[in-house]
């Protein structure tokens, strides 16, 4: 079987915004504690935090973590996450029925996250709390010093602004799990006032409004289009969130997820133009999906939790070949839509849905949704090139037409690179992808690695990781062309000298 895709060098998607490589940390479960945090370990630091897994964050590359909830921020106090460690109060966290400690808080978080490459997308209460809250926290933490809550930083060991850029007003802010949850004319009117006074504060900060919880929501599209009427010139981007599961065991229907996942984009893309034409604005919104994974495993063992516990183990899903391979479609599927997605978030980083697991007191280890994250994270930048794709298309139970291929293509101009990731969906045939570069002047294949080969349900371990990429050697150069075998159910990353210009 062939597939066929043709790129030209002057037909692009967008530049890649590099928050794309995301992921989120909530005080959830032992994403924090037990998670990064962890004193008295072998591996921690004078403050507590495992080197570890500060490697591990390092090395797959996450440039952006969306924190502290989730959830959990529509009932957080943020002031109890600053001063003295010893003098902060334990709380009932509502959202997930545990006890916060504040052990970490905004200061520790803030060295941690330079300590790993990455920025901090620091997320508001607006479920308990409000307006006061929101311009509280920005001056504590951007403005540089004489007043009160800037002065007060710098009384609490930070002389210097943390200079946040970008915010989340509120989470989820449509569900009725959520504490202090709203009709969508209640939130649009609050976050417009947050957004308001927060850029009041600091001018220079973007804002994230939330859109629907997800997309089977009763109150979708309408949702977004009421909170936009409200907030649109006071606001920079709007959120998504999307979650995918195999519950039925349905491999053919579970890869054509990422299909959805487009439908979703440009669906809530068509909702902010919609306001735009509306308004009569200049301004474009621009999308953060800033919640997405794979979650279905841990449902039935979370369900047994005994409340008001300390950081117990929640949601920790164990990851299989096949949801790494859906991983690779759903990444590959917002690069294809990079010129409307600047933010996504993988929720999380470590043990709640995550990439990276630890074990209280001993190691950290790579889950099988590492390698693609981390190979796109790292490989992954520059301009994605618009495409055409010819290649077989089946049904599933959900979807219709779907290839057999998901691909993008990726042109970095600094480093006369093209990046091709791309899924074989097909669980018995070997697909010959013959890729066109027009207008490229090709040198050589620089790697070409695949994950593929495992049962669909081979899982890494703490001691045993046998899901990862491997060197291929099957691709080729002639001319132009790029010919390479993509094995039934792989993941591939092919990279390609190019001449500059």
């Amino acid at each position: 079987m062939k597939a066929k895709m043709t790129v030209n060098r002057a037909f692009t998607v967008s530049e890649i915004d590099s928050r794309i490589y995301g992921s989120f940390l909530e005080h959830l479960g032992r994403a924090v504690y037990g998670g990064i945090y962890e004193p008295g370990h072998k591996n921690a630091d004078n403050k507590g935090f495992r080197n570890d897994v500060k490697a591990l964050v390092k090395e797959l590359k996450t440039s952006f973590i969306r924190y502290p909830g989730g959830n959990f921020v529509s009932g957080y106090n943020w002031e109890d996450g600053i001063g003295p460690v010893k003098n902060r109060p334990k709380r009932l966290d509502l959202a997930w029925s545990t006890i916060e400690t504040n052990e970490v808080g905004l200061h520790e978080i803030m060295d941690w996250s330079e300590e790993v490459n990455a920025e901090i997308n620091m997320a508001i209460n607006l479920g308990s709390r409000g307006i006061d809250a929101a311009r509280n926290i920005v001056e504590y933490c951007n403005h540089p010093s004489g007043t009160y809550w800037s002065d007060l930083r710098r009384t609490n060991g930070a002389k210097e602004p943390f200079k946040i850029k970008t915010w989340c007003l509120g989470n989820e802010m449509d569900g009725p799990w959520q504490i202090g949850a709203k009709t969508a004319e209640e939130y649009g009117r609050l976050a417009a006032e947050s957004a308001k006074v927060m850029k009041l504060v600091d001018p220079s900060i973007e804002l994230v409004v939330c859109g629907s919880s997800f997309i089977k929501m009763p109150t979708f599209a309408e949702w977004e289009a009421t909170v936009l009427e409200h907030t649109y010139e006071h606001i920079d981007y709007l959120s998504l969130h999307s979650y995918y599961g195999n519950q039925k065991n349905d491999i053919k229907n579970y890869l054509a997820m990422s299909v959805g996942m487009d439908r979703f984009i440009k669906s809530v893309t068509a909702i902010c133009d919609y306001i735009k034409a509306k308004k009569h604005s200049k301004k474009t919104i621009n999308l953060s999906f800033d919640e997405w994974n794979i979650w279905y495993h841990s449902h039935e063992k979370d369900s047994k939790n005994e409340p008001w516990q300390k950081a117990p183990p929640i949601l920790e899903d164990i990851y299989n070949f096949e949801d790494a391979l859906l991983l690779g479609c759903l990444l590959i599927t917002l690069l294809k839509n990079c010129d409307r997605v600047k933010i996504a978030c993988l929720a999380q980083l470590v043990n709640v849905i995550a990439p990276i697991m630890t074990e209280t007191g001993g190691s950290a280890w790579r889950q099988t949704t590492f390698f693609p994250f981390k190979q796109a994270a790292t490989y992954g930048h520059g301009t994605v090139l618009r495409h055409n794709l010819d290649v077989a298309v089946y049904d599933s139970e959900e979807y219709s037409d779907v290839p057999l291929i998901e691909s993008v293509v990726i042109h970095n101009e600094n480093d006369n690179e093209i990046t091709v990731f791309a899924v074989n969906r097909s669980e018995e045939e070997n697909i010959e992808f013959l890729l066109t570069l027009q207008d490229f002047v090709v040198e050589s294949v620089i790697e070409f690695s695949e994950i593929c080969g495992f049962d669909k349900k081979q899982t890494n371990t703490v001691n045993s990781a046998p899901v990862e990429p491997k060197d291929s050697e099957k691709s080729s150069v002639d001319g132009n062309i790029l010919k390479a075998i993509l094995k039934p159910l792989s993941w591939n990353m092919i990279r390609v000298k190019v001449c500059g210009e």
